[in-house]
């Protein structure tokens, strides 16, 4: 994962982020299996993450 963050703060601050996020999410999964997470523990994982930016947006769309 620190390639990955690497990769991504080398660049210019004008990078496709799409790009960078493939390449971080590919190196976390990696991590991830390598320290024997399973991967209904790693959808588990990308679940909560989902659960977590749809409270921020919810929150932000009250705001407004």
């Amino acid at each position: 994962m620190s390639q990955a963050l690497a990769t991504i703060q080398s660049e210019p601050p004008v990078i496709n982020r799409e790009r960078a996020l493939k390449i971080l999410s590919k190196s976390l999964y990696r991590d991830l299996r390598q320290n024997g997470y399973e991967p209904k523990q790693i959808v588990a994982l990308a679940s909560e993450l989902i659960a977590q930016v749809t409270t921020d947006i919810a929150d932000d769309s009250t705001l407004a």
